[in-house]
């Protein structure tokens, strides 16, 4: 009996087949091993950006523009206002660099897939483990920055606890969609657009300015925006104004991460196993 037979029959066993041998922590210890070794730096350098906005436009302009209303027509500091926002950006780059350059890289110049896909793991493995990796990194980002809204003040409710397992989900929904997308990229040209749509939505999802400032068809426009939600999520969060009406935040990311994690295996499976 051959290598492929063995695996087959391997596969055959498990409830999910040829699509997931229950080991993406092997795939996600092994990125993180290549990170510690060679790209530390570039994920120091990913973390200070969102404190330097905080301190620039929080702080610096903050002293100008005093206090702002929110949404809900609670009146906050205006660096209390786009903290909130900062932290789910930095939770979104921190995901989704990991989850598209790192990803493009392995998949159309390094070829690590098709040796991965080789062994018994599955694509579902593939797909969990490299999301799993971009998720520790958008974690760390959110968590440093959150140790630096606690030391400055900005977070006005112990509802803020909660900010870190929100943007935890901010970061998996993030991955699960970049990684997704790029499994279709062929070209760098093609990964500049991923650039091209994160920075429009960067500045316009209600994060320097309350979406009120809009006319009306931006405002359902931003609204469909993934970073939107997750600033008004996180945004309720620190600013204590928690209701029902959040849960609509979650279940978008909710089926953000399905709908990833799905496209995701089968485009591994298409690209390198079918």
């Amino acid at each position: 009996m051959t290598g492929t037979d063995l695996r087959t029959d391997a596969a055959a066993s498990r409830p999910l087949g040829a699509l997931y041998a229950g080991n993406a922590r092997s795939v996600m210890l092994r990125g993180w091993q290549a990170t510690r070794s060679t790209n530390w730096l570039v994920v120091v350098s990913g973390f200070f950006e969102p404190i330097f906005y905080l301190l620039s436009m929080g702080l610096g302009l903050g002293a100008l523009v005093g206090t702002i209303t929110t949404e809900s027509g609670q009146e906050v500091p205006y660096a209390a206002f786009i903290a909130p926002a900062l932290l789910a950006v930095a939770a979104m780059n921190g995901a989704i660099y990991d989850s598209t350059w790192n990803v493009f890289f392995k998949m159309q110049f390094a070829k690590l897939y098709e040796g991965m896909l080789a062994t018994s793991l599955g694509p579902l493995d593939v797909a969990l483990g490299e999301i799993s990796l971009a998720l520790l990194r958008g974690a760390l980002y959110a968590t440093g920055f959150l140790v630096v809204m606690q030391a400055l003040g900005l977070n006005l409710s112990w509802w803020a606890l909660l900010a870190l397992p929100a943007v935890l989900l901010i970061a998996f929904g993030f991955a699960s969609v970049g990684m997704a997308v790029t499994s279709f990229m062929k070209t760098f040209q093609q990964m500049d657009w991923i650039n091209f749509l994160l920075l429009p939505m960067f500045l316009f999802s209600a994060t320097f300015y309350p979406l009120s400032v809009y006319p009306q068809p931006i405002q359902y426009l931003i609204q469909a925006l993934p970073l939107w939600h997750g600033v008004e999520l996180v945004r309720g969060l620190t600013t204590g104004q928690v209701d029902a009406g959040m849960l609509w935040h979650v279940l978008y990311y909710l089926v953000m991460i399905l709908l990833g994690l799905v496209f995701t295996t089968r485009r591994l499976r298409t690209l390198f196993l079918d």
